[in-house]
């Protein structure tokens, strides 16, 4: 057995450097590394390409590398309730790449399975294709789109084992896998570190294979983009 267990956060983040692309987990606040976002701030790297779903909200999630100026350019499909993103973007401050959701999670399973590029419809006849190489499939035109080139995955389970393998809960698991398998250097915080042998071999969602540096955090807040309630009658 391979022990990927490291002592903290910091230990975790060996490498990083100010001017990498870095993958980070969750989907909206959910299921996002909120111990890994933090001490990135904290270690003050900059210039970062960050690829997600979305950049948080203010004062939580990717906002706080926002809020920093640590972060360079954002890779994302939704700009989401993050009033600083938007602001940064209009104004050009932040070099912003929108693509549509499911081009972004093939593209992160692509660079998982080692497949360099691939053609989609989607994007077509909007800016999304532009400057990009056309090829028409069964009457269809198709874009070529390119697997991710990334540094480092940052990724959030509920929990995990001395070898990597991870198991994550709801909606966390809707892009973490992706990017855990896409990234040269897995970094996993998970919610639980178990033993090995505690997980049940059917149920893990991501082998340790993939995984290279996994370490338990803490404190999670699990924030909610916006709470709503039913109206009662």
């Amino acid at each position: 057995m391979i022990d990927k267990r490291v002592a903290h956060v910091d230990a975790a983040l060996e490498g990083l450097e100010d001017g990498m692309t870095v993958l980070f987990g969750g989907f909206g606040l959910c299921g996002i590394p909120e111990n890994t976002i933090a001490a990135v701030r904290s270690r003050g790297t900059k210039n970062l390409t960050c690829i997600c779903n979305n950049a948080g909200v203010d004062g939580f999630g990717l906002g706080l590398l926002l809020e920093t100026r640590q972060i360079k350019k954002m890779i994302s499909s939704y700009v989401g309730e993050n009033e600083e993103f938007e602001r940064q973007m209009l104004s050009g401050e932040l070099d912003v790449e929108l693509i549509p959701q499911g081009t972004l999670a093939e593209r992160c399973r692509a660079a998982g399975s080692g497949i360099p590029a691939f053609y989609t419809p989607a994007g077509y006849g909007t800016e999304v294709a532009e400057g990009k190489e056309i090829r028409v499939f069964h009457g269809k035109p198709h874009i070529l789109e390119h697997a991710f080139d990334a540094s480092f995955a940052f990724v959030k389970a509920w929990k995990g084992d001395a070898s990597g393998n991870l198991v994550f809960k709801g909606t966390a698991r809707n892009f973490n896998p992706l990017m855990a398998m896409a990234g040269k250097i897995t970094v996993a915080e998970v919610e639980e570190l178990v033993p090995v042998g505690a997980l049940d071999p059917n149920n893990i969602h991501v082998p340790g294979i993939f995984v290279h540096r996994i370490f338990q955090g803490d404190r999670y807040e699990k924030r909610i983009e916006n709470r709503t309630v039913r109206k009662r009658n």
